[in-house]
């Protein structure tokens, strides 16, 4: 049974709803496309969901936006994987430059910093809310289990690279699929009972071809790099312009794993060698990410408006500082695209062969490891001010110091769990409620 095909109008709408809704990092947001796109509308069926999310996984850049992006391309085509992956991206923008802004006008932000107190506390809860429920549909087996045990503990004990991690599982899972596909066979879902999801109706159908892939490669290429020889052409290499848009250019090439991996980068290449920023505003612009709707990876929006905004050169410094949002978020943002609407015809093409489903299976396990390793990161940031580290087995393990608690972090943090799991509380006005009540602890208890 194919049900009526889902008009372009009608997704723009979702995927709008989506957007608004993007909270809580890769997890939080991969968890309301779920629940929207497969669970809601049933729009498209579990297992073309995982087999997106899974090749998304392998890419650099915000997996969440690329798999945005793949299923509306799945759905309506270039067009409608511009249309989903476009507004993934505007709403985190314009809150962003708004902070931004925001930021640069008033020199005391205690009102603003403690609003992000209890914004983090509840994007904390809604991260671990979106862990469990991921897991339970991924790790379906021992072996699923643990693979994501092994992801979490390469990475938070032994520092091994993010790409190390997810080609093992990879070629593990295409190993695996040979002997035991039983054991590494993706989750059947909607599309397994016979009903073909009214998304899946409107596929692109856009076979492989290299004729198309050329084209497709040189638009993107074009629309990516040409502002960036024009900037460095028109002023100069290092003019802070032409600076950006090639640093955040080399950038978007090189962030496997999302946001996290490639922040330490950011953050040194940004204080210590351009001096966009002052040591600690890394911080604040990634609370501003981690805690408006987005990609994690829009604090590079941040550090772009910063960098531009202190060196303005012959613009007035606001203007400057937001072209230099805009620039930075078009040539981080632009491969994006790249990379799905190059890559998603061949992904589409395999998706029946077992051993390479059992591989992809095997990296989305990993990747709950992964997630669940930069949720502790954020929840010891947020939780404890100070963190000890401990050797164990030849790993080093950060433990907190329990004295170091933050009081009204935690609170905060279980109110919203409490409020998210057990009562079911949606998730904008939770976030709401603890950005209001981070906002009055911060000015009316004593520091």
């Amino acid at each position: 049974m194919i049900e009526q095909p889902v008009s372009l109008r009608e997704a723009t709408r979702v995927w709008t709803t989506v957007a608004l809704n993007s909270f809580g990092g890769p997890a939080g947001q991969i968890s309301v496309m779920h629940r929207i796109l497969v669970d809601e509308r049933k729009w498209i069926s579990e297992r073309r969901f995982l087999h997106a999310l899974n090749y998304c996984m392998l890419l650099p850049g915000p997996e969440a936006q690329q798999l945005a992006t793949y299923v509306g391309w799945l759905m309506h085509g270039y067009r409608g994987g511009l249309v989903a992956g476009g507004l993934f991206i505007l709403p985190g923008f314009l809150s962003i430059l708004t902070l931004s802004l925001l930021y640069t006008a008033f020199a005391d932000t205690t009102w603003l910093l403690g609003m992000f107190v209890g914004l983090k506390a509840a994007v904390l809860a809604v991260v671990l809310q979106a862990i469990v429920k991921i897991g339970r549909r991924v790790l379906h087996n021992a072996v699923m289990v643990c693979l994501g045990v092994a992801a979490f503990v390469a990475l938070y004990a032994y520092a091994i690279p993010f790409p190390v991690v997810v080609l093992a599982a990879g070629v593990l899972g295409l190993v695996g699929a040979g002997v035991r596909p039983d054991l590494f066979a993706l989750i059947k879902g909607h599309g397994e009972t016979g009903e073909q999801p009214a998304g899946e109706s409107l596929r692109s159908g856009h076979a492989p071809s290299w004729r198309r892939a050329v084209v497709v490669a040189a638009v993107c290429l074009l629309l990516w790099l040409a502002p960036v020889v024009l900037l460095i052409g028109a002023l100069g290499p290092n003019h802070v312009f032409a600076a950006e848009a090639v640093f955040f250019s080399k950038a978007a090439t090189v962030t496997f794993g999302g946001a996290y991996a490639v922040l330490a980068y950011v953050a040194q290449q940004a204080v210590d060698v351009f001096g966009w920023l002052r040591p600690g505003e890394m911080l604040d612009g990634l609370g501003m990410a981690e805690t408006t709707p987005g990609p994690l990876i829009q604090v590079v929006q941040f550090v772009g408006y910063m960098g531009a905004y202190r060196n303005p050169g012959s613009f007035d410094p606001w203007v400057s500082g937001v072209l230099g949002s805009i620039l930075t978020t078009w040539v981080t943002f632009v491969p994006c695209f790249l990379w799905i609407f190059l890559g998603a015809p061949y992904v589409e093409a395999v998706q029946a062969n077992r051993r390479l489903s059992g591989g992809l299976s095997a990296i989305t396990a990993a990747v709950v490891g992964v997630v669940a390793n930069l949720a502790l990161w954020f929840g010891l940031q947020v939780l404890f001010s100070t963190t000890t580290l401990l050797d164990v087995a030849g790993g080093t393990w950060t433990i907190p110091e329990l004295s170091s608690i933050q009081w009204v972090s935690t609170a905060l943090f279980v109110g919203a769990a409490l409020a998210l799991v057990r009562f079911k509380a949606p998730m904008l006005p939770v976030l709401l409620v603890s950005a209001a009540a981070g906002a009055a602890a911060t000015l009316l208890l004593p520091a």
